[in-house]
């Protein structure tokens, strides 16, 4: 199996992280499950946060025991130090664990600093002095702040969203933390389900030695695919590269990533699923989006209310009200043409 430094904090992780956002939606005994066949196979290293529902206790629950075995990574979104010590405590009762391994600012609109005024650093700081955390990071979106974030030398780790289909800004963010001995989790491996080949993108990963990816899993058979990767990790070839620059020349640009910072819509849109259809229609069996259930969700386009609300939230600049017109405009092709 191979393994990766995170940089300067000296954690030993698998190239294979587990992801567990989407464990949100299945049930406690099914993540159990998923979660420890994870770890009995060497996929040791969890990424969870506590702005994921009920993520942490499914973790807790599952990995009760065996904390010694495992790396654990979570996250906190509070704005203050009060809030950041509520949630540090919240996080360790449901991870049944008295510390975190790695403590993240979860994809803070700014880059915190001590004596910035809000406490968050200085409270992270205490927390690693009371043995609670043992190494600080921040995720985010945007690149002005992951850039900022390494140049300032405060973190030990960068999460955030890489694969193939990064363009070159994001590809020089990510040999930034390399020179900088910082260690990058890379999430959405898979641009947020638009890539629908893990080996290609497994291998396309692994060019850069301290990036780890932490792979979304719900799905056994997703489980079971990356464990595969364990023992025979995939190396980039001619295939690999057709298909990588296929990819390229179909979603690279104006694509929506999934990220959900879009959210909520006033007008009840569900962005991040909608702003994509015009992909999955042609990624997937259609089967699986030309639905009633999609299409309910498609006609609440119409009731847009150009607010671009959407607009100032998205990380990516993206004109969100004009892709979603143009996505919805291209499912009621195909939802005219099923069978």
């Amino acid at each position: 199996m191979e393994k990766i430094t995170l940089g300067r904090s000296g954690l030993v992780v698998p190239r294979n992280g587990f992801g567990a956002l989407p464990i949100q939606r299945i049930s406690d005994s099914d993540a159990v499950k998923l979660i420890r066949k994870a770890l009995d196979a060497g996929m040791y290293y969890f990424d969870t946060a506590r702005f994921y529902t009920d993520s942490e206790a499914k973790l807790g629950q599952a990995l009760k025991g065996r904390r010694s075995e495992v790396i654990i990574s979570t996250k906190t979104g509070a704005k203050d130090a009060d809030g950041f010590w509520r949630d540090l405590e919240t996080s360790l009762g449901l991870l049944q664990t008295d510390y975190v391994d790695l403590y993240q600012f979860h994809n803070p609109p700014f880059c915190p600093k001590p004596g910035d005024g809000t406490g968050l650093y200085e409270a992270m700081l205490e927390a690693v002095r009371q043995g609670k955390v043992r190494h600080i990071g921040i995720t985010n979106h945007a690149i002005a702040i992951a850039r900022e974030a390494v140049e300032s030398g405060l973190y030990e780790t960068l999460q955030f969203p890489f694969s193939y289909l990064a363009s070159d800004e994001e590809v020089e963010l990510v040999k930034f933390t390399r020179e900088h001995n910082m260690g990058f989790i890379a999430m959405k491996g898979l641009a947020g389900g638009l890539i629908n080949h893990a080996a290609t993108a497994y291998a396309y990963l692994a060019q850069y030695d301290h990036v780890v990816p932490i792979w979304g899993i719900q799905r056994e058979s997703e489980l079971d695919e990356f464990i595969s990767f364990n023992d025979n990790p995939p190396r980039l070839d001619d295939t690999m590269r057709a298909r990588i620059e296929a990819d390229r020349r179909q979603l690279s640009g104006d694509f929506c990533r999934g990220c959900g910072y879009c959210q909520p819509c006033p007008a009840g849109i569900e962005i991040e699923s909608c702003n994509r259809m015009s992909l999955f229609l042609r990624r997937a069996p259609l089967s699986v989006y030309l639905t009633e259930e999609f299409n309910e969700k498609m006609k609440k386009i119409d009731g847009c209310l150009n607010c671009h609300t959407c607009t100032d939230r998205c990380p990516y600049h993206l004109d969100t009200p004009t892709l979603l017109r143009r996505n919805y405009e291209d499912f009621k092709q195909f939802w005219a043409n099923r069978k």
